[in-house]
Formats: C-alpha cells, structure tokens, sequence
C-alpha cells in the first residue's frame, strides 16, 4: 500500500482503516491513544473517562455520567438541577435542608431558585411576605416596617400616617408642625403668595401664616421718609411720634438730612427738622 493511501493514527501510526478513530485539531487518533493524550479525569473515580462514556462538565470539572453524583444522598445529578457548596455539588433537596435559609413566617426551607423576599437578615417565600394588615403579598412594592411588623404603603398611611391639614393626604416622611396641626413640607405655605415656608422665618396673623415679605406689603407701618414697609421682624429698628413712622435711617431733617435719632428735632405740618435748621425759618 503506497504512502499516499495510507491512514494511520497521528500519533502510534497504526492503520486506522477499519477501525473506530477520533478527529482531533484536524489529526486522527485511534481511541486508545486519544484516551491516553486527551481523556478527562473523572472527579468521582479518578479514573479517564474514555470515548464510549458521557462526559458531564461543569467549571472545568469533569465526571463519568454515573459518577456525576449529589455529594450527600448520592443521588444521580444528570440532566437534573443542582447546586454547588465550596467544592461539592449537591442536589437541590440536600443545598435547601443544609444551607438554604429558613422562612421567618412559615420556618420551612426555602427552596433554591424559588423567589423570595430578604430583608434585614431575615428571608421569607414571597406568598409569606404579607402586609400586618391587610394580608396580602407585598411582593416587590414598597413596605414600610413599623414595630415588629411589615405594612404596604396605602395600610401603613391609613393606621399611622398623620394627615396634611392642606391637601388631606398622608404624611409619610419629614413635615412640619404649626400651631399642633401637621402639614407637608411643601403644603405649608405663605397664605398670600404660596411660597413655602418650611424652613423660613414666617410670621402669622389670625392664624395665617405669612412670609416676612407678604406680611410687611399687607399689614405693616409704612415708613413716612420712604413709603417702604416698616418690620421689626427682619431686625429693623425704627422711630415712632405722633402716630407716625420712620426707618432709623430715614428719620432725617428734611432740609438737611441730618439723622436726628437720638437728637432734639422740631416739627412744622408733617415734616421733622434739626433745631438749626429751624432757627433758620
């Protein structure tokens, strides 16, 4: 037989005509040196799993079918679900009853890749996880925890939350107090221009709050030197006589503009002036 016809084994070089052989990176083996060059090492038996068996892999791991084994029970783990623990696979029944968590509700095992809800360091099934109110599955929305209890928002609203006095609705973070009565941040509101107040100074009237500004434009003393609000609020300081008003600064002669805070001053109709300048009329 001429070369050319030959087929051998790549690597024994015996005649592979005939026989049982296995492709390799486009070279032919004959099965007892394929095993030899190229078998896995069985995990469970050590042995190589030869080209008659199945070879079941998992990260780089391999075992023999019948070796492919719950490392607890020794269950058959092909073709059925299972979970790895360090360097051992376990079926799903012996992970649960060794590792898994416990149910805070029910205390039975809940079980690998069924859902579940965690809170705190505590686990529940997700039929478990119920509102200490209404009964019902909290599932993925919002709770708000309260004592030893789990409420979903609209029961937790309807048992603790106070009411906003401005829009009636529930308050369930933050707000403020103002005169014993509870309101939204954002509700509590200058009565005059809407603007809020929390965390401004405000005054009020007749048990209306204002903003500093809306207070002074509505219900304060106008200056007599500059028509401008007077309010003692903001800090100001200011003059009365005679039933009338002046800013510090605008309490001034006026033909000289002297300031005559704190100095004798005459008046002649409405205007106020030094006494020199009154010695001079």
């Amino acid at each position: 037989m001429s070369t050319s016809e030959r087929f051998d084994c790549h690597y024994c070089k015996d005649s592979l005509l005939g026989k049982k052989y296995i492709m390799k990176e486009d070279k032919q083996y004959c099965t007892k040196c394929y095993e030899n060059l190229f078998a896995n090492s069985c995990e469970g038996c050590s042995l190589a799993i030869a080209c008659n068996s199945k070879d079941l892999s998992y990260k780089d791991r391999h075992w023999h079918e019948e070796c492919f084994n719950c490392a607890k029970c020794s269950r058959s783990l092909a073709e059925k679900a299972f979970a790895a623990k360090d360097d051992l696979l376990l079926c799903t029944e012996c992970h649960a009853h060794g590792y898994s968590s416990k149910c805070t509700t029910c205390k039975k095992t809940v079980m690998p890749g069924s859902r579940k809800m965690e809170y705190k360091g505590n686990s529940w099934h997700e039929t478990c996880f119920l509102c200490h109110r209404c009964q019902q599955p909290i599932g993925t929305k919002s709770f708000i925890p309260k004592d030893t209890g789990y409420f979903c928002v609209p029961c937790f609203e309807k048992q603790f939350a106070y009411q906003c006095c401005a829009c009636k609705k529930a308050i369930t973070t933050g707000g403020v107090t103002y005169q014993e009565k509870p309101w939204h941040r954002e509700c509590f509101q200058c009565i005059s221009c809407r603007k809020q107040l929390s965390g401004q100074r405000f005054t009020s009237k007749e048990n209306y709050p204002y903003c500093l500004e809306c207070f002074s434009n509505l219900y304060a003393k106008k200056c007599v030197g500059c028509t401008k609000p007077i309010t003692s609020l903001a800090g100001a300081k200011y003059i009365s006589f005679e039933e009338r008003q002046w800013h510090s600064e605008c309490f001034t002669c006026i033909q000289c503009s002297v300031s005559l805070v704190g100095r004798g001053f005459l008046t002649q109709r409405d205007n106020i002036m030094c006494t020199d300048c009154s010695r001079e009329k």
